[in-house]
């Protein structure tokens, strides 16, 4: 089991994560989309593609472009299609 967790509040918790470049990649649907506001920002990697960013809300804080996934990856990426993941001060376990 892999759980997310900011500011005092879970974001995600699921069995099914992908690990890559050691990154848990959790289900969209195992996330709070509560927590998330979608934010401008976006960055490339060379074989997964364009990452999208959220910024996550718990409790009035914010924790900007904590949160990324890869709305179309590349080929090679397929498999986290669908996925996020954290990082800035997200504690993930599992």
């Amino acid at each position: 089991m892999a759980r997310a967790e900011w500011n005092g509040q879970v974001i995600a918790d699921t069995a099914d994560t992908v690990v890559v470049e050691g990154n848990h990649y959790f289900p969209a649907d195992a996330v709070n989309p509560a927590l998330l506001k979608v934010s401008a920002t976006t960055s490339v990697c060379g074989w997964k593609g364009l990452a999208n960013y959220y910024t996550l809300v718990v409790d009035g804080a914010e924790n900007p472009n904590a949160v990324w996934y890869y709305a179309d990856p590349k080929p090679q990426a397929a498999h986290i299609k669908g996925r996020l993941a954290f990082w800035k001060g997200v504690r993930v376990t599992g």
